[in-house]
């Protein structure tokens, strides 16, 4: 094949790698592809490697701003996603957006009473003229119940929604990774015998290892999905010799999904 895949379109999942979820992460290399499948945010744990790569459309993300009446609930299927946006008052001095993050309390009301109901896939902002902090959160919503997201200091409800079940079939939820070109476009990088990092994967379309692909020096950017929602969270990346490192703190990624940021950091060499 040589058909490029432009992660700005609706998403194509691959199996290329999964994260999942119990008490220890490991990372582990399959004979075709990397999976681990989530079943708690807190407890990442390893499932069997798995052979597909065939790739199945995602379900489009949608987009919107829920700050102007938060008190409200919404109403949202599962694997769809909204944007999040709030300007918190530190008055002990503008934090990291990490530990912005860590001040906004997740509350969760699944309808089965296990588990989350939403996860936090990526945050970012930057201060306000008047000392506050802009913060964006993309909120992709994972099962049936109620989600909320509350700043911790001051009690303020930044989004309340109610989830309901999807009208569509949900797609595992596996950590796919792309990679993009000097042009622009984005291809997706593919697991296949067992690399150790991402310079030996290989770029799947291309059928060339991603070493060659990716000059030394190079930045480029980096998308990974790994969401009910299939929604693209992407990174500005250099190539450093035989790592990689990134280009700015922002956005931080994956919050909620410690298992699948020691993954991604492990298959970057980060």
């Amino acid at each position: 094949m040589s058909k490029k895949q432009k992660p700005s379109a609706p998403y194509k999942k691959q199996s290329s790698w999964a994260v999942p979820a119990v008490v220890l992460i490991v990372l582990v290399f399959g004979a075709c592809v990397f999976l681990l499948t989530q079943r708690s945010a807190e407890s990442p744990t390893v499932s069997s490697p798995v052979a597909n790569t065939t790739a199945t459309p995602l379900p489009a993300p949608t987009d919107s701003n829920t700050s102007q009446n938060p008190t409200e609930p919404l109403t949202m299927e599962v694997a769809k996603a909204v944007m999040v946006t709030a300007e918190l008052e530190f008055p002990e001095g503008i934090p990291t957006i990490g530990a912005a993050l860590s001040q906004i309390e997740r509350r969760y009301k699944p309808d089965d009473g296990v588990g989350r109901t939403f996860a936090i896939l990526d945050g970012y902002g930057q201060p306000t003229a008047d000392g506050k902090l802009h913060l964006s959160m993309h909120v992709s919503s994972e099962k049936p119940g109620f989600g909320s997201l509350v700043f911790k200091r001051t009690g303020e409800v930044l989004w309340n929604s109610k989830i309901t079940q999807s009208s569509q079939p949900i797609p595992a939820k596996n950590l796919n990774v792309y990679l993009s070109d000097d042009a622009g476009g984005s291809w997706i990088i593919d697991g296949s015998g067992g690399p150790k990092s991402i310079l030996d994967a290989r770029v799947r379309d291309k059928g060339v290892p991603v070493r060659d692909f990716w000059p030394d020096g190079v930045q480029r950017e980096a998308t990974f999905v790994y969401s009910a929602c299939g929604c693209p969270v992407k990174v500005m990346v250099r190539r450093v010799g035989e790592r990689t490192t990134r280009t700015s703190d922002q956005p931080v990624i994956f919050p909620d999904d410690p298992g699948a940021v020691q993954t991604i950091a492990r298959l970057m060499n980060w």
